[in-house]
């Protein structure tokens, strides 16, 4: 499904510019603005929620298809770095190959993204859910930083959606295991 029929949500796909990590664009030619539909109505429920809890609040989409042939560049271009960690080897594939899977963020009533606290694509333990809490104590992450992450992990998983322990901002739909053995893979 194509993310502009998604209601309630906003687009802004990163590898389609030299907006990110890589400051290149990586999706030269390739249109990746698609989830598979379970997911993309997933996220329009999400949006939705969102939308009831915090009015004039909407989730931004950073990235969402991504084919098995980006991902083998990406890999290989991190392989044998500590920044390997953060991306699915292409054997065992990304859920974002298969659909399944959404980079966001949140933006406020002006259409401002809110602080997280990192980067998206930050490639960081500052950008790990699993050491909020200890970044909060060590000062490395705000209060406020940690209730705009809580609100996005809020929408994503009243939607079924489920983080990952080291990016805030990925969230997959379905369990990784039948997604890799049961749906096909964009290649």
């Amino acid at each position: 499904m194509a993310l502009g029929d998604v209601r309630h949500i906003d687009v802004d796909l990163r590898y389609t510019t030299s907006n990110n990590f890589l400051n290149r664009v990586l999706y030269e030619g390739i249109d990746c603005a698609y989830l598979r539909v379970e997911a993309a109505l997933a996220l329009e429920q999400a949006g939705q929620w969102l939308a009831t809890r915090v009015p004039g609040t909407r989730i931004r989409v950073l990235d969402a298809l991504r084919p098995q042939r980006i991902q083998e560049q990406l890999y290989s271009e991190f392989e044998n770095t500590p920044q390997a960690m953060y991306l699915a080897h292409p054997e065992r594939g990304s859920i974002h190959s298969f659909g399944m899977a959404v980079d966001v963020t949140l933006l406020d009533n002006r259409g401002q993204e809110l602080d997280m606290g990192s980067a998206f694509d930050e490639m960081t333990l500052v950008s790990h859910p699993d050491r909020e809490a200890e970044h909060l104590a060590a000062g490395v992450l705000t209060s406020a930083q940690l209730a705009n992450r809580g609100w996005l992990r809020a929408a994503m998983r009243h939607a079924g959606f489920h983080g990952i322990h080291s990016e805030w901002w990925h969230f997959d739909l379905g369990d990784r295991d039948v997604v890799r053995r049961d749906l096909p893979r964009v290649l």
